[in-house]
């Protein structure tokens, strides 16, 4: 049986890694870990209370995240949130991947800054491990540059300015990754094609199959486990490819869904919402005059 530990501080990092105690109670920069215990994560999974982001260095093995593995390389970008599960596996030997940095960070350092209240559109910290970031060496390097600022910072005798540069800098940081995930997007323009040809083929079979009776309308998840995508790694794709979110897309393969009955079928509106997968027709006439400017009846008498 896989123990699950939970590690609620940054001083319990660096106990659990037998690394010297931290300079800073909510932030640490690890960069040495010669002196780290070995440890065999086959056998744990790990939870947190904390942000963390690490430069994976070469390392033999996967990283489990969920359900989903990601085989390390060089120049990969690791992001996880508060509460997230993960550990690693394969192989018959203890795994211990070295990581080239750790930014370690609580929740209670960004929580009365700016960064705490927008920390939740850096969406990459929910996609899967397998969809983490690859740098190149000139993106290595700016980022880099950047740690060694925090590191810094954290090292430093702290006052008055330290949060506020240390925050600010964690942000930069975050922002760097925001624009290299957009690079990562564009450069994978034929993967990302071969999945919006895939998302289209879900809606269709989900509808044709009978799903929607039984399950509503399709829901960001279900789309994203159907094409092996994190639901906001699935929506940040269909953003950056064609300017709509997953739930627009949904919506606009809807209404179209129900134009088409609407003018081919003598069904109700009502009938017509519940075929859809609609629990209530109200919701799907408020969905289908967002998108049109009309109504179910409008749209049937006009046309």
């Amino acid at each position: 049986m896989i123990d699950i530990f939970h590690i609620k501080t940054i001083s319990e990092v660096h106990e659990q890694y037998g690394l010297p105690k931290p300079s800073h109670p909510m932030v640490s920069v690890i960069t040495d870990f010669s002196g780290a215990q070995h440890i065999d994560l086959r056998k744990i999974k790990v939870t947190t209370e904390l942000y963390s982001i690490s430069l994976k260095s070469k390392s033999d093995g996967a990283f489990r995240y969920g359900r989903k593995t990601y085989d390390f390389q060089e120049g990969t970008l690791i992001f996880l949130k508060p509460n997230q599960v993960a550990g690693y596996d394969d192989g018959d030997e203890p795994i211990t991947p070295e990581s080239t940095w750790n930014l370690l960070f609580h929740p209670d350092l960004i929580r009365k800054s700016e960064l705490g209240r927008v920390i939740n559109d850096y969406t990459f910290f929910d996609y899967d491990a397998r969809e983490a970031l690859h740098l190149s060496n000139e993106e290595k390097r700016s980022i880099n540059e950047i740690i060694g600022f925090i590191k810094k910072e954290v090292s430093s005798t702290i006052d008055k300015h330290s949060q506020d540069l240390i925050i600010s800098n964690i942000k930069l940081l975050l922002d760097y990754c925001r624009r290299y995930f957009d690079r990562q997007f564009y450069t994978r323009q034929n993967l990302n094609s071969d999945k919006l040809a895939e998302f289209e083929a879900a809606l269709i079979d989900y509808y044709d199959t009978g799903i929607a009776l039984e399950k509503g309308t399709p829901t960001v998840s279900f789309l994203g486990e159907r094409l092996g995508l994190s639901p906001y790694y699935l929506s940040d794709l269909l953003k950056k490819e064609t300017g709509k979110n997953t739930i627009e897309h949904i919506h606009h393969f809807i209404v179209n869904r129900a134009k088409n009955s609407l003018l081919s079928t003598n069904k109700s509106i009502s009938e017509i919402a519940y075929g859809l997968g609609f629990e209530y027709p109200q919701h799907f006439a408020q969905v289908f005059k967002k998108k049109t400017g009309l109504t179910p009846s409008e749209f049937r008498k006009t046309f």
